[in-house]
């Protein structure tokens, strides 16, 4: 194994007060990348960006590094549902989403593929539908991370295969990427516990959606055993996965140099600042 010069490395940091102040957010806590939501997660509605806010914003991004910040869609908007209703209010949530990181010079932005209670083939269907309405209704940069999900009931793009198929369907791939999340992945079948099973893995990416297209990685260690579907976030080294598998997913080739974030836990045991730390120790060891 061959120890990791360097890697980049942060966490979601919160936007309370203003937007602009997720850089000295991030900075505080020794990140090398952020990622953040750009508005209220649990709420449909946004409070429009300033110019102001747009401008001090996009200053702090050129400075910081634009290519090292991410968004996050928020919690609500489902692409893959199947109820009329809310699948449009979804796709609407979604494209002020979108506007927003435009707005921002946000390069990436990242989604969940959503639930789909009817039929998993017709959810995938419907979430490329969702991101081919976007991108042909907004022009611009940003680019679409699809996550992985966990393998939960309903759940579309627990499998690579699932995503492969919804970026086979998008009118303009180029615009469409792919964040991993090793909890997820975990939570959904895939190993990742060893430097082969990682392997294993990263063969699998490449043979289905092609690894070139993973944009960032979640670095999250699990609570929940490989294949249980539990989305549950653990400290870096603390969970299943324990160290030797976090430090098998920094050491794989294929993933080398790709951004991680860690939406693990802040609690009496760990916060994030010694989170990142544990990152960059497993990276050189």
């Amino acid at each position: 194994m061959t120890p990791q010069k360097s890697v980049k490395v942060g966490v979601h940091v919160s936007i309370a007060g203003s937007i602009c102040n997720a850089f000295s957010r991030a900075k505080e806590l020794n990140c090398d990348c952020f990622q953040i939501f750009t508005k209220n997660p649990r709420g449909w509605q946004a409070k429009p960006l300033t110019d102001e806010d747009s401008r001090i914003f996009v200053k702090e991004l050129e400075s910081f590094g634009s290519d090292h910040v991410f968004a996050h869609v928020s919690y609500l908007p489902n692409l893959a549902g199947d109820k009329p209703d809310m699948y449009q209010k979804s796709v609407q949530g979604f494209c002020i989403e979108l506007i927003r990181c435009e707005q921002l010079r946000i390069p990436f932005l990242v989604t969940h593929l959503g639930h789909a209670a009817d039929d998993l083939l017709k959810g995938r269907k419907r979430v490329a539908q969702a991101l081919n309405l976007a991108l042909n209704k907004i022009s611009g940069n940003c680019m679409i991370l699809l996550e992985n999900t966990a393998g939960e009931k309903h759940s579309v793009g627990s499998t690579f295969d699932d995503i492969a198929d919804v970026i086979g369907q998008c009118q303009e791939p180029s615009r469409i990427g792919v964040c991993f999340d090793t909890c997820h992945g975990f939570a959904a079948g895939y190993d990742l516990r060893d430097d082969h099973s990682v392997g294993v893995v990263a063969d699998m990416i490449e043979d289905t959606i092609g690894i070139s297209h993973i944009r960032l990685i979640h670095l999250n260690d699990t609570k929940g055993d490989l294949g249980s579907g539990l989305d549950r976030h653990e400290h870096i080294g603390l969970g299943i996965l324990g160290k030797e598998g976090i430090r098998a997913v920094l050491h794989e080739p294929g993933f080398s140099g790709i951004p991680l974030i860690c939406e693990t836990p802040v609690d009496d045991r760990r916060g994030d600042r010694e989170n990142i730390y544990q990152v960059r120790q497993l990276a050189k060891s």
